[in-house]
């Protein structure tokens, strides 16, 4: 066991200093076998090696909120714009024409609702993701919650396992409860904890200090955009994770609940992939929007 009474915060991140270079533009994916880093390039571009995902996996604990009431008039116009999808099994299959041929990650816990206390949740069916050829496994991590936080672990390493079997990456996904800092200590510990078990990805919030986050998760991290904020404000959050060393974003009501979803989706892709500062990216979003 760790000796609490010396745990000391980390300090020597390397920032400034770019990591080993690999051969796999994903991070710390060299060793993994071709179906993983096949999954993988689906996810994150190979010219960039970055991504855009559309989160539309709200209904799951909260049924049919603001912009996703109806998947085909609201999501399916932005689905080619998306470089991958993440969704639960239930849209997937109602909702989501396989002719689109985008990656999915599969939204793979369930158990609780906004009604209840979340995370009390359980690991989906390892065959029910490879029936349905998805690229990536999502489940959420409750650290710091003294009731889930084991049992979201245990979830996080037993589908670890299985994806290491059959090919599948995990990403694992940071929860934040009431009482949890949204701050770098507190993501850095919840990221490292993710990959040290397992993931191939982490999705996780930007903070102050995001750039120590990043440093110290050995696979590639993306962010959630969590609330709806002004367009010019969520392409700011886009632009400046980037900076700090995100691998993309994971974005759901920051497009969805946009005035322009469309447009605004594409300039998310301009800034994330094409480099555009957050002025540009606005200045495309009202073009498109017009």
């Amino acid at each position: 066991m760790a000796d609490l009474d010396d745990l000391r915060e980390g300090a020597n991140f390397g920032l400034g200093v770019a990591s080993q270079k690999q051969g796999f533009h994903v991070k710390g994916a060299d060793h993994l076998m071709w179906g993983m880093k096949d999954r993988l390039s689906r996810i994150f571009s190979p010219k960039t090696g970055r991504t855009v995902m559309l989160a539309f996996d709200h209904g799951f604990i909260m049924g049919p909120t603001s912009g996703v009431e109806r998947i085909d008039l609201n999501i399916l116009p932005l689905v080619e714009y998306a470089d991958c999808l993440m969704c639960s099994r239930g849209i997937l299959q109602t909702s989501i024409p396989p002719t689109f041929n985008k990656p999915i990650c599969l939204r793979s816990d369930a158990g609780t609702t906004i009604l209840t206390e979340l995370n009390d949740n359980v690991l989906i069916d390892i065959e029910d993701a490879i029936r349905m050829n998805v690229s990536a496994m999502a489940l959420m991590l409750s650290i710091g919650d003294p009731v889930n936080e084991a049992k979201t672990i245990a979830n996080l390493y037993k589908a670890a396992d299985l994806g290491s079997k059959y090919g599948i990456p995990i990403m694992g996904v940071t929860a934040v409860g009431k009482d949890m800092a949204r701050d770098a200590r507190y993501f850095g510990l919840a990221s490292r904890v993710c990959a040290e078990n397992g993931a191939n990805i982490v999705k996780t919030y930007y903070c102050d200090g995001f750039e120590k986050v990043v440093a110290a998760c050995p696979v590639p991290i993306v962010i959630a955009g969590g609330k709806k904020l002004p367009e010019l404000e969520a392409l700011e959050l886009c632009y400046n994770a980037i900076n700090d060393g995100a691998a993309g974003v994971d974005m759901g009501r920051n497009v969805f609940q946009s005035e322009s979803p469309v447009a605004m989706i594409q300039a998310v892709h301009g800034v994330v992939h094409d480099g555009l500062t957050p002025a540009q990216g606005f200045e495309m979003f009202k073009d498109l929007a017009k």
